[in-house]
């Protein structure tokens, strides 16, 4: 027997509506590329995406259609946001930071018709054109004065929004259908496609908001440092929305003086990010003296949050720095580290040791396994470590546009990720499966070593890869990324880690020098273990 209730479809139009009526005038503050800072409400963003919807259907667009964007964190990128797929079509958030061939595959891959790109990627653009046959329109998010026609023919954004109506009639539809495609970084192999639903969505945008994750509430402002083009920077528009939080848009400006200062100006309490973007950003705070404001809560994800920065973040500036670990294939948040009453009731010590030694605790929406080798599931009991395993209803399916399905027979998905999980179910990633060390028939937490060297001073990022060793097949050499001016010695380093790893852990080298990040702002050790291959060949 069916339940008596109403079957209205989860759909990304109803939170732009929902957001319209009940927090109308709550402000969304965006700055752009080379134009004076942008103001207004969420009424001013359904009426522009309801411009943008009308716009798409002229040049078009109909449902199911491809869209891509080449955007920063601004308000134009979040009303294409809203606009593409509340017409039924799909938005691809093309990554800027792939390699030109990758950005081309994506594009091409994901057979979109639409172009839509900031001022900045115009080099980029023009130079990837003439192998992109399917655009048929390139529109440059920017206003008439500034855009740049180039070899594309280039038309403004501003000026086709200009020629259509403020009100858009929303289309109901199944709430299974696409609206976005995000795709992976690529580091090996082409980028795989990831199609999120509007289903999976609205019920991330839901489940990310609780007080178990986000926590976020009507009175938040919200800066988010994830990437628009990285699975849907982490969903916050939606969950904003949600919410009627305020929004302050940083556009390219990553850099700390300018986060900082919207951080003042706008009233930010809520703002979110990879590691390097917090490390640097606390290091200007302390260069310069600076207050954080009305700033209250830091979500940190990409890879594991350096403990004495989230430390000094709370103890310094009263800012509650929360670890997250997620992926794009899952839309893309999996577990948040937040307290339980059975963690606080065993004292604050306690909380601090559970929250900076796992990831975080189980969400609703997503279940979590860990496997042996054959598949066996293993026990939480926070010591037997497994293949991690995800499913739930924001958590993929198969890859866009492949043949088979990527999860097996009973739905769970390989993150690729060795964790263990506890009886209280918080996760703990102790690897990746790829960066695990064997050393001697032994195994060697890169992670763990990672985390204590970046808690040191004068750090900016430390990763460690295994290298070829002749006797012991492999052996972790540290590479060490200092702040400006730093002098920090290996002896210092060495120090540092004696008392902390097992005696056979300590890196045979360290090394001092740039550590490379992946597209998405992960530390790339692909690109360092080519780097370094035979390093340890003499050894």
């Amino acid at each position: 027997m069916k339940g008596l209730m109403q079957d209205t479809p989860l759909l990304i139009s109803g939170l732009l509506r929902h957001a319209a009526m009940a927090h109308p005038r709550r402000q969304i503050t965006s700055r752009l590329v080379d134009e004076p800072t942008w103001r207004y409400d969420y009424l001013g963003l359904e009426q522009r995406a309801a411009q943008a919807a009308h716009m798409l259907q002229r040049m078009g667009i109909k449902a199911g259609d491809r869209v891509s964007s080449l955007g920063w964190n601004t308000h134009r990128h979040m009303e294409l946001m809203f606009a593409v797929p509340g017409i039924g079509a799909i938005l691809h958030t093309a990554n800027p930071r792939l390699t030109d061939e990758q950005i081309i595959y994506t594009i091409e891959h994901a057979e979109s018709s639409v172009v839509f790109y900031e001022r900045s990627f115009a080099g980029l653009v023009d130079r990837i054109a003439p192998l992109l046959p399917n655009i048929r329109h390139y529109i440059m998010l920017s206003d008439s004065d500034r855009t740049i026609v180039g070899s594309v023919g280039a038309q403004s954004s501003e000026s086709l929004l200009a020629q259509e109506i403020s009100h858009f009639e929303w289309p109901k539809f199944d709430e299974g259908c696409a609206a976005f495609l995000c795709y992976t970084s690529g580091t090996t192999g082409n980028p795989k496609g990831v199609l999120y639903s509007h289903r999976s969505t609205v019920l991330h945008a839901m489940a990310s908001s609780l007080t178990s994750a986000f926590a976020l509430d009507v009175f938040d402002c919200i800066m988010p440092c994830s990437s628009f083009y990285h699975a849907t920077g982490w969903g916050l528009p939606f969950a904003g929305a949600l919410n009627g939080c305020a929004f302050a848009l940083p556009c390219d400006r990553m850099d700390a003086a300018s986060l900082h200062e919207l951080v003042i100006e706008e009233g930010v309490t809520f703002t979110c990010g990879v590691p390097t973007i917090w490390t640097m950003f606390l290091d200007y705070l302390d260069r310069h003296t600076k207050s954080t404001g009305s700033l209250q809560r830091i979500v940190i994800g990409g890879s594991a949050v350096p403990r004495a920065m989230a430390e000094a973040f709370d103890r310094i500036h009263g800012v509650k720095v929360l670890q997250l670990w997620g992926m794009t294939e899952l839309n893309p948040v999996g577990v948040v580290a937040t307290p339980t009453p059975a963690i606080a009731a065993q004292g604050e010590k306690h909380v601090d040791e559970i929250i900076w030694t796992r990831q975080g605790r189980m969400q609703f929406g997503v279940e979590l396994q860990i496997t042996d080798d054959n598949g066996n599931a293993l026990p939480h009991d926070g010591e037997t470590s497994g293949t991690l395993k995800v499913r739930g209803p924001w958590t993929i399916k198969r890859y866009f546009r492949a043949k088979n399905d990527a999860v097996d027979a009973d739905d769970w998905f390989d993150t690729g990720d060795i964790a263990t999980i506890d009886a209280d179910g918080y996760l703990r990633i102790t690897d990746r499966a790829k960066d695990v060390i064997k050393s001697g028939g032994e195994w060697i937490s890169s992670i763990d070593i990672e985390n204590i060297v970046a808690g040191m001073p004068d750090i900016k990022i430390a990763a460690v890869i295994g290298v070829y060793h002749p006797k012991w097949e492999e052996r972790p050499v540290l590479v060490i990324e200092r702040h400006d001016g730093s002098e920090l010695s290996m002896d210092s380093v060495q120090s540092h880690l004696a008392p902390l790893i097992a005696k056979w852990w300590m890196p045979d080298r360290i090394i001092f020098d740039h550590v490379p990040l992946t597209s998405t702002g992960k530390i790339d050790k692909k690109a360092l273990r080519q780097r370094y291959v035979g390093c340890l060949d003499a050894e």
